[in-house]
């Protein structure tokens, strides 16, 4: 293909990435949108194959990598689905310093000069320490996630002094690579391997509350990454793909920074979370709080003109979205308005809960988001709050509460709420609920799949 077509070819994957990209904005274009984006792909890899030489050999890898992510898609469960994202977020990392390497190494195989000018040195020092961050980071976000390692925040006295001056060395030894005649590999490996140990530092005091977040800002880092080495290559495929994956996970983390009422600038640098540590569950009183059975919530819920159903990670854990759906079913035989409240960090990644309703195909115009649905609570018979915690609680009302400003679904407003948990345990902020203990509320203990099943059976 000619410069001209290769462009043109690239131009067109662009224009279905960006299309993807609108398809994904709503539920209801999702499909269509993951449509686009692999049309758009399908397009950017056929053109890559016809203007190099070793098209058997990308063909083999991407054979091999298929098969790997065809067998680990099928086995994952919807409750692993955000630590899978957070390992794929690291495989982009790796895979752009790997791609560094290979260009510091023999940069005329790439197409630029046998002594790299200080542009290329600039672009690949971007790329290779976002990149190695992001492996690093999204390493521990797996950790975390998958139960590996403790979601608790783990802190210690001067971290950010640490990671401050971590930073200034990195960048020194960018500078001296920058400015080094020829190819300098102790800056190169020094300024990649601190960036490595930045990545592990700066997702460490992260708790569990937060990984939402993490997960978007991750996103966003490996966007930025590929984008760097786009430049170094030349590649303006990679420079468009990862310019709108890094800036659509800037804009979704700010979105969710403002659910969680965190400061932009602290999640971009890694240091949320890591301030107050974990909050005492109670001061020690005793609270008193009602608790009932399938049965009374069957009942309540029958007797009921309208209902509002706020799902939160304990649905993901008891994978009990296709018993919800068919509790949502029979109430509507019976008149019942029934509908859903979305909390934008409900769960451990963005649209948990949307990926796990659509999942049981319910219908998406039941499915709300929250401020779309917040001025309804008070008019509202009965919520159902089926394992969610935080995003429900009313200390986020409370001037001196660690949520406090925190938007929360306003459940404390209906007239009646029941809410599906295991325990009294808190949640990941540590924080006792004081909607548990109102006279309003009715606590069911037990598995939210069990215990959806038995209000089914009851009514």
């Amino acid at each position: 293909m000619s410069a001209n077509s290769v462009a043109l070819a690239y131009l067109i994957a662009s224009v279905f990435f960006i299309l993807a990209l609108k398809g994904l904005s709503s539920p209801l274009t999702s499909r269509r949108g993951n449509l686009f984006g692999m049309v758009g792909m399908t397009i950017a890899v056929i053109t890559t194959l016809t203007v190099t030489k070793n098209w058997a050999l990308i063909l083999g890898c991407i054979a091999v990598g298929g098969a790997i992510g065809a067998v680990v898609a099928r086995r994952v469960e919807m409750t692993a689905m955000p630590e899978l994202v957070a390992f794929m977020h690291s495989l982009v990392g790796l895979a752009a310093v790997f791609i560094a390497i290979a260009a510091v190494n023999n940069p005329v195989s790439f197409g630029l000069p046998a002594v790299l000018p200080m542009g290329s040195k600039l672009e690949l020092f971007l790329g290779t320490f976002i990149g190695a961050m992001t492996w690093s980071g999204s390493v521990i976000a797996f950790l975390k996630l998958s139960g590996r390692m403790s979601g608790a925040p783990i802190t210690f006295g001067g971290q950010h002094m640490v990671n401050l001056v971590l930073a200034i060395v990195m960048l020194g030894f960018g500078l001296w690579f920058f400015f080094s005649e020829t190819t300098n590999w102790t800056a190169f490996a020094g300024m990649a391997a601190i960036a490595f140990v930045l990545g592990f530092l700066i997702i460490i005091p992260i708790g569990g509350a937060d990984m939402p977040v993490v997960i978007s800002m991750l996103n966003s880092y490996s966007g930025w990454a590929a984008a760097g080495i786009g430049f170094s290559l030349g590649n303006p495929m990679l420079i468009i793909a990862g310019s709108l994956v890094g800036s659509s996970g800037a804009i979704l983390s700010y979105i969710m920074c403002k659910a969680m009422n965190r400061p932009f600038l602290s999640v971009i640098l890694g240091g949320f979370g890591s301030e107050g540590g974990t909050a005492a569950v109670s001061d020690g009183t005793q609270k008193t709080y009602r608790s009932g059975s399938a049965d009374d919530a069957a009942f309540l819920l029958g007797n009921a003109d309208s209902v509002i159903i706020v799902p939160g990670y304990g649905l993901a854990v008891a994978r009990a979205q296709h018993s919800v759906k068919e509790l949502a079913e029979k109430l509507h035989a019976k008149g019942v308005n029934v509908r859903f409240a979305i909390h934008p960090v409900a769960g451990r990644m963005p649209g948990h809960m949307n990926v796990l309703l659509a999942e049981a195909e319910i219908p998406y115009e039941q499915v709300l988001e929250m401020d779309e649905i917040n001025s309804d609570f008070s008019n509202t018979d009965v919520v159902l709050v089926l394992g969610a915690n935080d995003v429900v609680n009313p200390a986020a009302n409370v001037p001196g509460s660690p949520i406090y400003g925190m938007p929360i679904l306003d459940a404390y407003k209906a007239r009646t709420v029941m809410v599906v948990k295991r325990s009294m345990a808190a949640g990941y902020a540590g924080l006792d609920n004081d909607l548990f203990y109102m006279d309003k509320t009715m606590m069911v203990f037990g598995d939210a799949k069990k215990v959806v099943e038995g209000m089914v059976k009851a009514l």
